[in-house]
């Protein structure tokens, strides 16, 4: 972990702030739902999921169009997910709400940390000591 928390802010706290979610997410998924616990960690969940996309505006290791790369667009989608999950569930609509939030997790999270372990990456250094 000294790897990454020598790196320059935002990346520590994006790495963390996804790593909780990751953790947290896994929990969600995994418990009964509806209830005071689903909601407040759901809540948490969200906060930290916003904090991984805007926090993602900040960094620009891969820069293929001026500062940004493939994974800011995925911010972007994360931020309006985020926003269409909380409608979803606000007008009753579990179905629509479940849809989105397990889309983010496996897309915004899981799928996009593996390619945080690519060769070179912080992340990979981390996990690997490479």
């Amino acid at each position: 972990m000294d790897i990454l928390i020598s790196q320059s802010q935002p990346i520590p706290l994006h790495a963390i702030a996804a790593m909780v979610a990751i953790i947290l997410g896994g929990i969600q998924l995994s418990m009964k739902k509806g209830g005071k616990t689903h909601k407040l960690l759901g809540r948490i969940w969200v906060g930290l999921m916003l904090i991984v996309s805007f926090s993602s505006f900040f960094i620009h290791e891969i820069k293929l169009w001026g500062l940004f790369s493939p994974i800011h667009l995925l911010s972007i989608w994360t931020i309006f997910s985020v926003g269409l999950a909380i409608y979803f569930v606000r007008v009753g609509n579990i179905k629509r709400h479940k849809q989105v939030m397990v889309s983010l997790y496996v897309f915004a999270l899981i799928v996009t940390g593996f390619f945080t372990l690519l060769p070179g990456r912080v992340m990979n250094q981390v996990i690997f000591g490479v």
